[in-house]
């Protein structure tokens, strides 16, 4: 997987990654978008698009955001 949303999109939920997504692979939880990982095909169309800065590759993740990326997992029913 190489984008995780994070923080910043929780409350925000613009959505305008969910439009440019070429794969479909964004979807609405309660409180936020997530990415499916077995789905993206790590275009990088949603990080342009985010306008609260919310994308972000799972490399960039720290200790403290590392958490979104379990999140999107359980979302998903991923491990």
């Amino acid at each position: 997987m190489a984008f995780v949303i994070t923080s910043p999109c929780i409350g925000e939920k613009a959505g305008d990654c969910v439009d440019v997504c070429p794969v479909d692979c964004i979807d609405e939880g309660k409180e936020q978008f997530f990415i499916d990982p077995d789905v993206c095909i790590d275009c990088g169309a949603c990080v342009v698009v985010c306008p609260v800065e919310a994308i972000v590759e799972d490399t960039e993740l720290t200790p403290d955001t590392e958490h979104f990326l379990d999140k999107a997992k359980e979302f998903y029913g991923t491990t």
